[in-house]
């Protein structure tokens, strides 16, 4: 046995790189990386992938392939096709910027694998994770003893308010048939999805008509739910949107609020997308019913331009999350805390989860506030830009005023299906590939966005995605 024990502890030993081999790796990692940064501006934002030369990943095998195996393959296949979300031509989707001091912190927080699920393993990881919630409660304007969990993204922190909602209230299976969820048309696909998660898929759903910017109107939430009382159905969670993401729009948030108030309904906030833009003086108005929701999801990992797998849910009872979330298991007795000190645990479905808070905590402390309020406000006012100019082109229409940094736009042929020749400028700017644009349907029509919200993306990013607009809808026009 002693014998085998030694010959196995000689193995696994490989798994500690002495010194030498550390510092190695570590210089062959940030060349790596610095090369992509150094190459980024040159770089395509988009480039189609092709399954059938794609290369194949290497073998999982006894024998290592080695970190130059490794780096080269992921130089030929991951870095190379699909979209460069690090790039600021990245204008489709709501983009994840990830700022490389956000990279550091990640480094940091898996070298020493501090456990941030639990205050008694944890406790130092637990109560920056604990500042960081407070400070974004804070940022909407909740109250001191408000809850919150750091989430992997937005899906699983509409699931937690959702969760949460359901405990507050009480919903259970015998009312969830005739229990009302109110929402828009606009809600991200990921609220019916944390519905069906949450045992509520049978829930009835109550899409609200909107004005002419796609926001809920607050009349016809009063009056679908004098309707659904008077029918004996069951009013419960109202959804809104700080930022949605085909539009941009952002909901009358204080009437909603009102409305809710009046009714004892659940509101809770999507901010996802557009919770971070009250840094902004320019939208604090427009987001400051945010602080009379009784949840809100913001992403870090959207306005503060962190790497994906950042997200956030802030919930103004936290005795409601931990009604939702709380676990007893006897292996966990010596970890048990008393109310005032409960763990994102207790608060969360996670138990294992990863220390997210540094990659957010050490940019704001590297960099401070000022210049990600700055990059936000250049965005809203690039939106802006890019909705004036872009209607400088003939034969190009948009959509409603960006309220955030999300402009809509479609070209009108002379002649033929608007549709399809949208479709086709798409397929165009996407094959040239220095900036990538995105589309989705609106009232049946197919129609394009600039979805700005990169950190990299700047007005000569924006001139260039019109000029290369410009020049594909001519071409297209001529055939």
């Amino acid at each position: 046995m002693l014998d085998e024990l030694a010959k196995l502890e000689e193995i696994a030993r490989r798994l500690e790189p002495d010194p030498e081999q550390r510092a190695a790796l570590n210089r062959d990692v940030e060349a790596y990386a610095s090369q992509f940064l150094d190459a980024l501006p040159g770089l395509k934002t988009y480039v189609a992938d092709d399954p059938s030369t794609a290369p194949q990943p290497p073998a999982i095998a006894d024998e290592p392939v080695g970190l130059a195996g490794a780096l080269d393959y992921l130089a030929c296949a991951v870095d190379k096709t699909g979209i460069n979300p690090a790039s600021g031509g990245h204008i489709g989707y709501i983009p994840g910027g990830g700022v490389y001091t956000a990279a550091l912190g990640d480094y940091l927080a898996d070298v020493f694998n501090r456990y941030s699920g639990v205050l008694f393993a944890g406790p130092g990881a637990v109560r920056l994770e604990k500042s960081l919630l407070r400070w974004m409660g804070s940022l909407i304007g909740f109250p001191e003893g408000a809850a919150g969990d750091l989430t992997s993204g937005g899906s699983m922190a509409n699931l937690a308010g959702i969760v949460a909602a359901r405990e507050a209230h009480e919903v259970r299976a015998v009312d969830v048939p005739r229990t009302v969820v109110y929402l828009s048309g606009q809600a991200h696909h990921s609220v019916e999805k944390a519905l069906r998660v949450a045992g509520l898929g049978e829930c009835v759903l109550r899409v609200l008509d909107l004005d002419e910017r796609y926001r809920i109107r607050p009349d016809a939430l009063a009056a679908a739910i004098e309707t659904d009382r008077e029918g004996a159905l069951i009013p419960w969670l109202v959804v809104a949107s700080a930022g949605t993401t085909d539009v941009g729009a952002v909901d009358p948030l204080d009437a909603l609020a009102d409305i809710c108030r009046q009714h004892r309904l659940w509101l809770h906030i999507d901010a996802a997308y557009g919770g971070f833009f009250v840094l902004c003086d320019a939208a604090k108005a427009l987001l400051g019913g945010m602080s009379r929701a009784d949840s809100v999801v913001m992403d870090p990992h959207k306005g503060l331009f962190l790497p994906y797998g950042s997200g956030a849910v802030l919930v103004r009872d936290q005795a409601a999350m931990h009604k939702a979330f709380n676990y007893q298991a006897h292996y966990m007795q010596d970890a048990v805390q008393d109310v005032a000190t409960m763990s994102p645990a207790d608060l969360s479905p996670e138990l294992s989860r990863p220390f997210r808070g540094l990659r957010l905590w050490l940019p704001l402390m590297i960099h401070g506030l000022a210049p990600f309020r700055a990059a936000l406000d250049e965005k809203l006012l690039l939106a802006k830009y890019f909705h004036r100019e872009i209607q400088k082109v003939p034969g190009f229409e948009v959509g409603p005023e960006p309220q955030l940094s999300v402009a809509t736009y479609r070209y009108i042929p002379k002649s033929g299906d608007a549709d399809r020749f949208n479709k086709q400028l798409i397929d165009e700017v996407q094959k040239d590939g220095r900036v990538f644009i995105s589309s989705t349907r609106i009232n049946g029509q197919f129609v394009l966005r600039a979805a700005i919200l990169n950190f990299r993306t700047h007005r000569d990013t924006v001139d260039l995605t019109i000029e290369i607009l410009a020049d594909a809808a001519m071409r297209l026009a001529k055939t």
